[in-house]
């Protein structure tokens, strides 16, 4: 549990979260002993709970993707401040409040929860016991019943690509483009299938109409210069990466490969000071280094380290200062 809490959060933001519980469970403990039960004491005491529910918050929203981050701060804003009007307007009603707030949270997972049949869940379910056979076979099931939603196809096709079977994954990103041709997310799945299966031309079609797609989006270009570094098409991946990195990578482990296919495709064309500038970069990325680390821990990761592994390798031995060498 914990693990996946941190695959989750990232390392990072998995030591801030331990970092702040830790802070204000002492301080709350170190009120209790000067304060007991007294009114301040008390109404400080809710505050740091309100400092660390906050805190914590933000740190689990900040990984969520963004529609899923304003469906989960619908949920949490008013909490907040019903235990904020607690802590700092009426003390002595802080438990009254508090409970509210947290009561709120309850009633709320279960009025926003999103909406899911028996067959998806039982898919998840056997997806987390990493029982993918049966997973498959309950979206089997689930697009029997709706053929024509894509999103099903989509996730059939990502429970394929963990049980390593390329073929269907490739056929069920097919027919989510066939459903819903305007979706980078379509095509960006079929790119990353390509990719996994070493068809780099066809990785590089489906990538680009997915960046055509979604111009303003860091996936698509991202993926489009790691498919182009296999390719060796040095200027297109810079110019594809420039882009992903100008609109902003959120996570360090996707900044740390961009910057590594850009020391390479600056070392290819002999431009000594762009390679150097890529390769000060992505010695800043050291947190992605370790998130790349606890990632590929994962039973789940085998389809990652198929694709990622050497490149991580070497990233890691460029951060070390080691020697490397890239294929020309």
């Amino acid at each position: 549990m914990l693990k996946r809490l941190r695959i989750f959060l990232s390392p990072r933001n998995f030591r801030l979260l331990l970092g702040l519980l830790a802070a204000t469970g002492l301080a709350s403990l170190a009120l209790t002993v000067i304060g007991g039960d007294q009114g301040w004491a008390v109404a400080l005491q809710s505050l740091l709970l309100l400092v660390f529910l906050v805190g914590a918050a933000g740190l689990f929203l900040s990984r969520l993707p963004s529609e899923e981050r304003k469906r989960w701060l619908g949920l949490a804003l008013p909490a907040l401040l019903a235990m904020l009007i607690g802590s700092l307007v009426a003390p002595q009603l802080g438990g009254l409040f508090l409970g509210a707030g947290l009561g709120w949270i309850v009633a709320g997972m279960f009025i926003f929860r999103r909406a899911g049949s028996g067959h998806v869940k039982t898919a998840v379910k056997a997806m987390r016991k990493q029982d993918y056979k049966a997973a498959i076979a309950a979206m089997d099931a689930q697009i029997r019943e709706e053929p024509r939603k894509a999103e099903h196809y989509r996730f059939r096709a990502e429970l394929h690509r963990l049980a390593g079977r390329l073929s269907p994954a490739r056929k069920n990103y097919q027919r989510m483009i066939e459903l819903e041709p305007g979706s980078a997310v379509a095509h960006n799945g079929l790119a990353e299938v390509e990719l996994q299966a070493g068809r780099y031309p066809q990785a590089a079609k489906a990538a680009r109409q997915a960046q055509e797609l979604a111009p303003d989006e860091w996936v698509a270009a991202y993926n489009l210069g790691m498919i182009e570094d296999r390719l060796q098409d040095s200027r297109a991946v810079i110019r594809h990466l420039e882009a992903a990195l100008a609109a902003k990578i959120p996570d360090s482990r996707h900044r740390l490969l961009a910057h590594l296919y850009l020391w390479r495709a600056h070392t290819r064309l002999d431009d000594a000071a762009a390679a150097e500038a890529a390769l000060a970069s992505l010695r800043r990325e050291r947190a992605g280094q370790e998130e790349w680390q606890v990632i590929m821990s994962a039973d789940e990761a085998q389809a990652l380290r198929a694709v990622l592994a050497d490149d991580i390798k070497q990233a890691r031995q460029l951060i070390a200062g080691e020697p490397v060498s890239i294929p020309r």
